[in-house]
């Protein structure tokens, strides 16, 4: 698996170039700044990239930016953020496009290598790790095309564990309710979100997690 890295700070860089090649990935290029990334991204094309929201030159979005132009330029190029912030605006028209491979956790939650690297394959692979703060936070910011106070409290407690990423048998066994009662909550979501019912769990969440983000 070919990595982009990009992260300011050298001590976590090298440990996450460490980790990763460690564990059959290869880091084609890791970075420290935004103009970087964004160049990596595009000469490289990698199978993933792990980008942190604050790069150089200015710390504030730089790499949150570059990978919104670098999606742009090659549609569902696989991001996994991985910040200490939660970047509303930019996380939200990053998961919009609907087409995949997106991933956001915060550092202080990455509590082992496995966590951190079953993301970073998942999102390679096309599907979606969300940190259920993350999720959290999109959930409470007001949107104008999402009538997300039409859900119920149990509908948005399977709504953030769907956005998860995780199987309604997963949802079930965290919230202590049948098979068929995931189910009917879950077409009830849809329904209420004016979002079609699919069987494939990863175009499922996308769809939520695109919805979420055109607000």
């Amino acid at each position: 698996m070919r990595v982009v890295l990009a992260e300011d700070l050298y001590l976590l860089r090298e440990g996450l170039v460490r980790l990763l090649e460690a564990h059959d990935c290869t880091v084609v290029a890791a970075v420290e700044t935004g103009p970087d990334l964004l160049d990596a991204l595009l000469t490289h094309r990698p199978d993933v990239a792990v980008v942190d929201v604050r790069l150089p030159p200015t710390n504030t979005d730089e790499g949150l930016q570059a990978a919104l132009t670098a999606r742009r330029q090659v549609p569902g190029l696989p991001v996994l953020v991985l910040s200490q912030h939660v970047e509303q605006l930019y996380a939200r028209e990053l998961l919009a496009d609907g087409t995949g491979g997106i991933g956001y956790l915060l550092k202080d939650r990455v509590f082992n290598a496995d966590q951190f690297l079953d993301a970073v394959r998942r999102v390679a692979g096309g599907g979606t790790a969300m940190d259920p703060e993350v999720i959290a936070k999109l959930l409470q910011q007001p949107t104008r095309n999402v009538p997300l106070a039409r859900l119920t409290a149990r509908e948005r407690e399977v709504l953030e564990l769907m956005a998860e990423g995780r199987s309604n048998a997963a949802i079930g066994q965290r919230l202590f309710l049948s098979d068929s009662a995931v189910g009917k909550h879950t077409a009830s979501i849809f329904g209420k979100l004016d979002l079609a019912p699919s069987d494939d769990d990863n175009r499922r969440v996308l769809a939520v997690l695109a919805y979420l983000g055109a607000g």
